[in-house]
């Protein structure tokens, strides 16, 4: 069972509040949901949407045709009524607006929106775009907000400006309404998110009086509940994760989609954990610092680690490429630090609130010069929670910057799973070859046979670090030979890391083994392209499925077994280049046959997916995506 949601108004009109609330209430009552948040790079004004997928089971993705759609104003309705096959909510105040008249919509929008219109002999009203939709069988739901605010505000005893705000919640009570679950998740939820008494009061009444003149449509039933739930987004999740796995010390300078991470940290900078020693349970401080760019915030996170503590720093497309002087300075210095990158829409400024998976490439070359850069990619929250400690494992066993992908498309979803999901019983710290008592003169660099050298902390040896090539002591060498033999020692990490990492933990594999097809992604669309190949499977297509979750280095072998029985390979990304086939052809000499690519900055759908391997399987070499408003 799948019910697709969707609310939007004006950005600051408190779309992501009642986002929230509805799918607070909704979970309350034992479903799973993913909700996708899209919004404009302005602070107030522009329209803004969230996208919430409801199930009975663990949901993965969000879909392109809407159920129930929650509009505040006429904008939404414009941008949106295409998409519903439901129920469309709108005010009753903006039924006779002009598109011309939406002074906030982009004039490209507008023009498509005129054009649709006028070629199905309508006007450019939102009546018109509303009787366009009942044409499609789609159900309106007008509701008055002003006249709602006014019944609320002459109940409760307040002006209307306070009352303001049961418009949103008018939009989630008519919404919740036609879901058929008990109002008292509703109203619950909406207690514990106002708790001061008026304005409980005012959300409580204009609630009921919304709910109480709907009928249910879809019938939902309350379900079980068993073992213990977590909803977090993207950002909170890669958070968690960094604390669990024994953060010290987080850099950054303000940048979307990343910032929320380090917020989330700033505010939980007291963590308790057990003395390892004494068993005993202590207070843990983290070092939050807020730099003055992207370049002191690697420089910081790289001195940090080398005191022996765990540290990261977080950036998205404009400050990484600024950190990628001090991504080189930490591989040359074998510096164990994490730079969870999240990637938005670029070149330059680019989309800065939008996803992408168009930085691939540069991740795993960021920086100049020939030197070990291990790569990972989440694709959801459980993985972003799980290898934000894999990712410290990772730096500190091969002492070399490890570089986390999440992308926008996961930083600002979120979800719901079972925390027994995160197994968090085999998650364990690897510290690697750190000597806590080095004897005599230290070889901070000293040659070994896996190209790993033992390392200590700053203070407890004397040693030299330098942006210049070195030699085993840290002294600055420019001799031939010393350059050869530390050169291929630094890249010899690289090659224990392949050898010692198991490829099935690099790669995740899903679907039909057997099948001729196979569907090669990474990162946010895994969701959307599973549940599509769900969809495929109920109708005898069967696919599998193949993940890569390590990029650098690059699970060939197993790949290769994978592919070289099949006949049609899809790569779904979201870049122009298809740069994950790039990466396959160059590791394994397999290229892909079809390609499904999405670039407009939206996440991908798994409905649109479905459709694009529909397309591919008749011989579409490239499927461009293009949903999303």
């Amino acid at each position: 069972m799948k019910i697709s949601w969707e609310i939007g108004g004006a950005q600051g009109a408190g779309v992501d509040t009642s986002a929230n609330i509805f799918g607070a209430a909704v979970a309350s009552a034992g479903y799973f949901i993913y909700g996708n948040r899209e919004y404009y790079s302005n602070i107030k004004g522009r329209h803004s949407y969230f996208n919430l997928t409801i199930s009975d089971k663990r949901a993965r993705s969000i879909s392109s045709v809407v159920d129930i759609l929650a509009t505040f104003d006429a904008e939404t309705v414009f941008q949106h009524f295409t998409e519903v096959k439901g129920v469309i909510i709108y005010n009753k105040g903006v039924k006779d607006t002009k598109l011309d008249r939406v002074q906030s919509m982009e004039p490209e929008i507008q023009e498509r929106v005129k054009e649709f219109l006028e070629s199905k002999g309508l006007g450019t009203t939102v009546g018109d775009a509303l009787k366009y939709a009942e044409s499609k069988g789609v159900k309106l739901i007008e509701l008055d907000y002003d006249e709602i605010v006014k019944k609320t505000a002459e109940s409760v005893g307040v002006p209307m400006s306070v009352a303001e705000r049961a418009k949103n919640t008018a939009a989630i009570a008519a919404s919740y309404a036609l879901t058929g679950l008990k109002k008292d998740y509703l109203l619950d939820v909406l207690k514990k998110t106002f708790k001061q008494e008026t304005f409980v009061k005012i959300n409580t009444i204009a609630a009921e009086m919304v709910m109480s003149g709907i009928k249910p449509m879809f019938q939902l039933k309350e379900l079980p509940r068993q073992g213990r739930r977590i909803q977090v987004d993207g950002n909170t999740a890669v958070a968690m994760g960094k604390i669990f796995a024994g953060l010290s010390f987080q850099s950054y300078y303000p940048i979307t989609p990343a910032s929320d991470e380090s917020v989330y940290i700033e505010a939980h900078q007291e963590v308790m954990s057990i003395d390892p020693e004494t068993g005993d349970k202590r207070k843990r401080p983290i070092v939050v610092v807020q730099s003055e760019d992207e370049l002191a915030a690697i420089n910081m996170a790289s001195g940090a680690a080398l005191t022996g503590v765990r540290a990261a720093t977080a950036t998205s497309g404009p400050g990484f490429s600024l950190m990628a002087e001090g991504i080189g300075w930490a591989g040359m210095n074998e510096v164990p630090v994490v730079v969870t990158y999240y990637i938005r829409g670029g070149p330059s400024t680019g989309q800065p609130t939008r996803t992408s998976q168009a930085d691939l490439l540069f991740a795993m070359h960021v920086g100049h010069g020939e030197f070990p850069r291990i790569v990972i990619a989440s694709s959801d929250h459980v993985e972003a929670f799980q290898d934000a400690v894999w990712a410290f494992n990772l730096a500190e066993k091969y002492q070399t910057p490890v570089i986390h992908l999440v992308e926008k498309a996961i930083a600002n979803a979120y979800s719901i799973f079972d925390v027994s999901e995160l197994e968090l019983d085999k998650l364990r710290a690897e510290r690697g070859k750190l000597v806590e008592v080095p004897d005599g003169e230290f070889q901070r660099f000293k040659f070994t046979e896996d190209g790993i050298s033992p390392r200590t902390v700053l203070g407890k040896a004397y040693m030299f670090y330098t942006g210049d090539e070195h030699n085993e002591l840290g002294h600055i060498s420019e001799d031939s030979e010393n350059r050869i033999k530390m050169y291929e020692k630094r890249l010899i990490k690289l090659r224990t890391a392949d050898r010692e990492i198991p490829e099935e933990e690099r790669v995740k594999v899903y679907g039909d083994s057997d099948s001729k097809i196979a569907i090669m992604t990474w990162g946010s669309p895994k969701g959307a392209v599973l549940d599509a190949v769900d969809q495929l499977s109920s109708e005898g297509i069967k696919a599998q499925v193949i993940q890569i979750r390590m990029f650098n280095p690059f699970p060939k072998n197993l790949v290769k077994k994978l592919l070289s029985n099949k006949e049609v390979i899809i790569d779904v990304e979201g870049n122009y280049e298809g740069q994950t086939g790039i990466i396959t052809k160059l590791a394994t000499g397999i290229e892909p046959t079809n390609y499904i690519l999405k670039w407009n900055g939206r996440p991908m759908t798994w409905d649109e997916i479905y459709d694009g391997i529909k397309l591919a399987l008749k011989g579409e070499k490239r499927v461009v995506l293009h949903g999303g408003a």
